[in-house]
């Protein structure tokens, strides 16, 4: 499926190596939406600019780390150089990494907040200037921000995620009323159980197994999904918002 109203539009992913990013740049780009394709595995991206190339799409791949405000800039610069100014942005780099509160993992803390949301925010900052301007000049503007369930719905050992999507969440809407009155959409999408690559991050092997029982429980939402959720809230009509929205495997309470 492809949404004829991307057609012409300038994307911007983060997180486009894997999982729901990559699957959204393959959506937009065969809508028609040329893509930056942002990660930290450059050759990846190499891979999926190809694919997409090959494909009859427009695809540039631009190797950053969101945990570093230098790399975002120069990424943002390079954007600009080969694409001009954006008019979308899908921010849904980020890694989850749980593990008990009591266990102290600092380090695992400090990852998760920095990418999850310090990461987004440094896109924000690159490329929020460019979606005015589009707004400004009578284009459709948006900016997508994939946060998770785990913002409203406890999960045990999860303490430090769910809070960072929580910040997400609650980013997203105080952006709405910031952006929202200079017509920039602001979009927060909250996915539950989603076969990607965030369960490779985890190290406990106790929740490992708890997540693999999952997985056999409840038929999990694809990348697929997320990516064809954001691509049809993108395409609609610049005067309507669909503002948040959370997406649930079917057996997933």
């Amino acid at each position: 499926m492809s949404y004829e109203n991307l057609a012409g539009r300038t994307a911007v992913v983060a997180g486009a190596a894997s999982g729901m990013g990559e699957q959204t740049a393959l959506l937009l780009a065969a809508s028609g939406a040329r893509v930056a394709l942002l990660a930290r595995r450059a050759d990846r991206l190499e891979t999926l600019a190809a694919k997409i190339e090959a494909e009859g799409g427009t695809a540039l791949a631009v190797p950053v780390d969101v945990t570093d405000s230098a790399s975002v800039t120069a990424a943002a610069e390079r954007v600009h150089e080969v694409f001009g100014p954006v008019d979308l942005v899908v921010n849904s780099a980020g890694v989850m990494l749980p593990n008990p509160i009591t266990d102290g993992r600092e380090d695992e803390w400090a990852r998760m907040i920095d990418t999850n949301l310090g990461g987004r925010l440094r896109m924000i900052r690159a490329f929020v200037p460019d979606l005015l301007a589009a707004a400004d000049a009578g284009r459709t503007a948006d900016l997508v921000n994939i946060s998770s369930i785990g913002a409203h719905v406890p999960f045990p050992t999860y303490a430090v995620y769910g809070a960072t999507q929580a910040a997400i969440t609650q980013l997203s809407a105080t952006l709405r009323a910031e952006l929202g009155p200079r017509k920039v959409r602001v979009t927060n999408i909250e996915p539950g159980l989603t076969d990607t690559e965030l369960a490779t991050h985890i190290d406990n092997p106790e929740i490992s197994g708890q997540l693999d029982y999952m997985f056999e429980a409840v038929s999990a939402l694809s990348a697929g999904d997320i990516a064809d959720l954001i691509a049809y809230t993108t395409s609609r009509p610049a005067h309507v918002n669909l503002r948040q929205a959370v997406i649930l495997p079917t057996q997933q309470a």
